[in-house]
């Protein structure tokens, strides 16, 4: 068969598409230096002028530093313990043991007593201890008022007082109102106040 028209043009249409562009200089290539855009200078300066207006609003709306809170110092620092399930009698002699003693000391006192290493006097028909006379050892009223004294010796702190010069100026022990047991008996409940001040010149 003879090659049409179409046929050969398309012939050299694949033979123009083989044939490689030749590979050009750079030297050949010019360089385009980038103009820069005209710049109104009157739309400048309002730019700039409003920048620095935001930049010193910025600095007036931030937020003032936070003053430090002084805290007034208290005279008297005060613990309650209202219906613990305690003897009141038993209270009662625990506040005259701690009566005017630190609190450091009365916590390590209370300490020994619930070890038994300590007792603590009593009045009335209360058998004898060793080196002490009539005492006993109540360890469970012990361990609520090292609670209490401990929550005191905080106070003390957040009032701003000396803690080493604070002593247990006030300790009483009073009947809380208390329920029935089975049986009709009425449970034990006391409440215990205890107030701290500061005292110079006292016993350590």
């Amino acid at each position: 068969m003879q090659p049409t028209k179409e046929t050969d043009t398309k012939i050299k249409k694949k033979e123009k598409r083989k044939v490689a562009m030749p590979p050009i200089e750079k030297s050949a290539l010019k360089k385009i230096a980038a103009k820069p855009l005209p710049v109104d200078k009157e739309k400048a300066k309002e730019i700039e002028q409003s920048l620095e207006e935001k930049v010193a609003e910025k600095k007036e709306e931030a937020p003032e530093k936070k003053e430090k809170i002084i805290i007034e110092k208290k005279e008297e620092a005060v613990a309650r313990g209202s219906s613990l399930p305690i003897s009141k009698k038993h209270s009662m002699f625990i506040c005259k043991f701690i009566k005017n003693k630190s609190i450091d000391s009365a916590i390590s006192d209370l300490g020994q007593v619930q070890k038994m290493k300590m007792a603590i006097p009593y009045k009335g028909e209360i058998p004898h201890r060793k080196n002490l006379g009539q005492g006993r050892y109540p360890v469970k009223a012990s361990g609520y008022f090292i609670n209490l004294l401990k929550s005191l010796k905080g106070n003390i702190v957040v009032n701003g007082m000396d803690l080493y010069n604070s002593r247990i100026v006030l300790a009483s022990a009073c009947w809380a109102s208390r329920p029935l047991r089975s049986g009709g008996r009425a449970a034990k409940r006391t409440n215990i106040l205890l107030k701290a001040k500061e005292v110079y010149g006292g016993k350590r």
